[in-house]
């Protein structure tokens, strides 16, 4: 088995085998979502016909969310997994904040959170799109002034306890909206369920995997990982590749792949960021060309599925530049990913 077609496949990346944008972010359960105009790519280029407009409607409809999750970082995440996903996190997503804020020499009591988040539920009521200035605003309205630091922290607490969630998508800035009114209610779930159903989505997004890259991917705890992963023994298969073990479905697709294919990855994306070690489709001599140490992801382009080169998506012709010496990007593939990326954010 080729690991990088795998990969590939189930990925979405190659032979997607979605239409609808949602689906997509169900399928790998969590998708990185830290650069806010990436993330729509990121999405739409793993659908049958990629759409801008597709992923905008889904988001509106509030059948993606964005919010904080995994590793404390931005991600997206279907409506039907937010509720459960936020239980499994919230502990560790909770500890880096906190962390985070006495960093920063910042100390909220809980009877302070408690009353903003009791006048958060009054402001929001009804909004469907609330920027953060807007917020802000209302608040100083009732004789709460804070400075932006404070106000940053407050909307993540009240994220993490549930309260608030993405609103409309705007061009360029962040909302928010009640998890009440954009999402609404959700079945309980076991937890022990609910750490097999992450596996699950782990590793028929991300395999073949590793163990460590399921636990980086996650940021829970690696005791968490190896239950969620042991209750879906029967489910995944094991494969030595490079002296490691690596993980994937045994139902995992292995056909559907065709040699000479160009994709425009953005920047963060799960094809990348979703493993602790690149080293599968991306050479370390080449890593500072794909991102840096402190946790930047750039744009990247993959020539069948091994990453080579980095363009740029606000150029007209997306700024090519190929890093990897002989690697030749095939000019038919590479146009068609072009027009291809153009057609979904026209569309």
């Amino acid at each position: 088995m080729n690991p990088v077609s795998a990969r590939l496949l189930g990925q979405q990346l190659a032979a997607p085998q979605f239409k609808d944008p949602a689906d997509v972010v169900a399928w790998f359960g969590a998708m990185q979502a830290q650069d806010y105009k990436a993330m729509r790519w990121a999405v739409a280029m793993r659908t049958q016909k990629p759409s801008f407009k597709a992923f905008e409607k889904a988001f509106n409809d509030g059948r993606i969310i964005r919010t904080h999750l995994l590793r404390t970082t931005w991600q997206l995440v279907s409506r039907e997994d937010y509720h459960w996903m936020l239980e499994v996190c919230r502990t560790k997503a909770l500890a880096g904040l906190r962390g985070w804020m006495q960093s920063n020499g910042i100390s909220i009591p809980d009877k302070e959170k408690w009353h903003i988040q009791e006048l958060l539920s009054g402001i929001m009521e009804g909004r469907r799109a609330a920027l953060k200035t807007d917020i802000d605003t209302a608040l100083r309205e009732k004789g709460v002034c804070m400075d932006d630091h404070r106000l940053s922290y407050h909307l993540r607490l009240a994220e993490f306890d549930g309260l608030l969630c993405s609103g409309d998508l705007h061009p360029t800035k962040r909302t928010l909206a009640l998890v009440s009114e954009k999402i609404g209610p959700s079945p309980q779930m076991d937890h022990d369920e609910a750490l097999a159903l992450l596996a699950r989505k782990y590793f028929r997004s991300h395999g073949p995997a590793t163990l460590e890259d399921f636990v980086w991917w996650s940021g829970i705890n690696i005791s968490d990982c190896r239950r969620g992963m042991d209750a879906i023994r029967d489910e995944i298969a094991c494969i030595r590749h490079q002296k490691k073990e690596f993980f994937l479905m045994k139902d995992a697709r292995t056909r559907g792949f065709r040699s000479g294919s160009v994709l425009l990855l953005p920047a963060f994306d799960e094809y990348l960021i979703g493993y602790k070690s690149r080293h599968v489709v991306l050479h370390p001599d080449h890593a500072p060309k794909a991102h840096n140490n402190s946790g930047i992801f750039y744009s990247v382009v993959a020539l069948d599925g091994e990453v080579v080169g980095n363009w740029r998506p606000t150029e007209e012709d997306c700024g090519i530049s190929v890093f990897k010496e002989g690697a030749v990007l095939p000019e038919d593939a590479l146009q068609r990913e072009i027009q291809r990326f153009k057609s979904a954010a026209s569309r």
